[in-house]
C-alpha cells in the first residue's frame, strides 16, 4: 500500500504513483500487471533507451518539431538516464509486453518527469509529455529492438571483448612457456602420441582467438538499426530525415559504427541478427567448457589423477576431507557456459515469435544476451586471474606417464611394421614394462637408433624426410 502518492493519467485513466517516483501512470500499470520475478531491465539496455532518447530529442529540438526549450530538458534528463543517475525508476519486469513498450513508456515518463523537473514545472504537471515529446517521431516497436542492438554491442565493446582478449593473452603466453615440455597426448580418454604442453596451449589460445572473431563478425549484423520504421516499419509519424540523423548522433555518442537497417520490415519482425549474437556466445561457452574441463582434468589428483598441471590453491576443496583443494575456478566456469548454452535455447524460441510485422518476446531475449555476455565476462576475467595465470606443470610427472605410455610405439611402427610394434605395446600392458625397455631387451634396434626414435620431442613434429 502506498501512502505517499501523487495521481497520474493516461488514456485508460488514473493511477496511484509513488510521489518521489519519476515513472507515470503507464509505468505503474507495468508494475502491477508485472509481478513476475527479480529481474528488471539490464543496465546497458537503461543506457541505450536513454541514449536513443537523447539523440532523437537534439534533431527534434534542432528542426523544432519539439521547442528548444523542451528538447534541450530531454537532453539533460536523457544522460542522467544514461550516467544511471535514476536507474532506480526503471521498475518494469522483464517479463513483460513482447515489444517492451512497458520499458519504453518507463523511459518516456522518467525523462518526460525529470525534464519537467529541469524547467521549473511541477513532477506528473506533463509540461514535457512522454508520448509527444519525448517518443517524437518513434515507437516502442523501433526503439526497442533498437536498444537491444545498441546495448549488445556496448555490453561486447566495454566487457566482453576486452576479457577474451587477455585470456587469449594469457593462454598464448603460457604456450610460450610451456613449449618445451613433451605430455603425453590422449585421444577417447586413451594414451595417444606425445604433444608438448605449449601445443596444448596454443590450441586453448586458438579457440578463444576464434570466438572473439565470431562474436565481432555477429557485431556487423548488430550494427543495423530498426530506429525509423515505428510502428510497423513503414515510418509512419516520423519525419522523413528523422532516422538516420538520430542514428548518427547515436553513433557519435557512444563510438559505435552503427546504420539504419536497408529493411525496416525485417528489423522489426525478426531478431536474426539477435539470434546470430547469442549463437556466438553459445560457441564460446562450448569452447571455454572444453578448456575448464581440459584444465581440472589434466591438474587432477594431485597424486591420484593425471597431475601434469598443478592449478592454483584458491580455497579449501572439502568440509569433511582435511587438505583438499577443488578446481573451483573452473567449475565455476564450466556452470556459466552451461547457463548460456540455456539462454541461447530461449534466445531461439522467442525469435520464432516474430508475428507478421513484430517480434513479441523482445525483453527476454535481450535479458537473456546480456546476462551471458556479462557471466561470460566475469568468468573469463576470474579464469584468467585466478587460474591460467598461475597454473604451473609438473615436468617431471610428464616424463613419467610418457615413458609408461604404449603409445609410444607409434614412432616404431614405420620401421618395425605395424604388426611387430603391436606386439611391443600388447606386451608392455602384460608385462608392465616400457616399450623402451621391451625394445632394449629384444635388441629392436641399436640403442643410440631406439633413443632416436623414442625421443618424445621428435614425436611432437612431423617427420623430417
Amino acid at each position: 500500500m502506498m501512502t505517499d502518492v501523487r495521481i497520474e493519467k493516461d488514456s485508460m485513466g488514473t493511477m496511484e504513483v509513488p510521489a518521489t517516483a519519476y515513472y507515470a501512470a503507464q509505468t505503474q500499470r507495468a508494475v502491477l500487471n508485472f509481478p513476475i520475478s527479480r529481474h528488471r531491465m539490464p543496465r546497458m539496455m537503461i543506457h541505450a533507451l536513454g541514449e536513443i532518447k537523447r539523440a532523437a530529442a537534439v534533431i527534434t529540438g534542432k528542426y523544432g518539431w519539439v521547442s528548444s526549450e523542451v528538447a534541450g530538458a530531454i537532453v539533460q534528463a536523457a544522460e542522467e538516464v544514461s550516467n544511471g543517475k535514476h536507474d532506480a525508476h526503471f521498475v518494469v519486469d522483464i517479463y513483460q509486453t513482447g515489444s517492451g513498450t512497458s520499458s519504453n513508456m518507463n523511459t518516456n515518463e522518467v525523462i518526460a518527469n525529470r525534464a519537467s523537473e529541469i524547467l521549473g514545472k511541477a513532477i506528473g504537471s506533463k509540461y514535457v509529455h512522454p508520448n509527444d515529446h519525448v517518443n517524437y517521431g518513434q515507437s516502442s516497436n523501433d526503439v526497442f529492438p533498437t536498444a537491444m542492438h545498441l546495448s549488445i554491442l556496448k555490453e561486447f565493446q566495454v566487457n566482453l571483448i576486452p576479457a577474451l582478449v587477455q585470456l587469449q593473452k594469457s593462454l598464448q603466453t603460457k604456450a610460450m612457456a610451456f613449449d618445451d615440455i613433451v605430455k603425453i597426448g590422449r585421444t577417447h580418454l586413451q594414451d595417444a602420441t606425445p604433444i608438448r604442453m605449449g601445443q596444448v596451449f596454443s590450441g586453448f589460445a586458438y579457440q578463444i582467438q576464434q570466438s572473439i572473431e565470431r562474436i565481432q563478425y555477429a557485431c556487423s549484423s548488430l550494427e543495423e538499426l530498426a530506429l525509423g520504421g515505428t510502428a510497423v516499419g513503414t515510418g509512419i509519424n516520423r519525419p522523413e530525415q528523422m532516422a538516420q540523423e538520430v542514428i548518427a548522433e547515436i553513433a557519435k555518442r557512444m563510438d559505435l559504427n552503427v546504420r539504419e537497417t536497408p529493411n525496416h520490415f525485417a528489423s522489426q519482425a525478426t531478431k536474426d541478427a539477435v539470434v546470430h549474437a547469442s549463437s556466438s556466445l553459445k560457441e564460446l561457452a562450448t569452447s571455454l567448457m572444453k578448456i575448464a574441463n581440459d584444465i581440472r582434468f589434466l591438474g587432477s589428483g594431485p597424486r591420484c589423477g593425471i597431475g601434469e598441471l598443478i592449478l592454483p590453491e584458491t580455497q579449501p576443496g572439502s568440509s569433511i576431507m582435511p587438505g583438499k583443494v577443488n578446481p573451483v575456478i573452473a567449475e565455476s566456469v564450466m556452470m556459466i557456459c552451461a547457463q548460456v548454452i540455456g539462454y541461447d535455447v530461449t534466445v531461439s524460441l522467442c525469435n520464432q515469435a516474430g508475428n507478421f510485422e513484430l517480434n513479441v518476446m523482445m525483453p527476454a531475449m535481450v535479458y537473456s544476451v546480456l546476462e551471458s555476455s556479462e557471466i561470460l565476462a566475469n568468468g573469463i576475467k576470474n579464469l584468467q586471474q585466478r587460474c591460467i595465470e598461475g597454473i604451473e606443470v609438473d615436468r617431471d610427472r610428464c616424463n613419467t606417464l610418457i615413458e609408461q605410455s604404449m603409445s609410444m610405439v607409434t614412432s616404431l611402427a614405420p620401421i618395425i611394421g605395424y604388426d611387430k610394434a603391436a606386439e611391443i605395446a600388447k606386451k608392455s600392458q602384460k608385462t608392465g614394462r616400457t616399450v623402451r625397455q621391451l625394445c632394449e631387451e629384444e635388441n629392436i634396434l641399436p640403442k643410440q637408433e631406439l633413443d632416436k626414435v623414442l625421443d618424445p620431442r621428435s614425436m611432437t613434429e612431423p617427420n623430417k624426410v
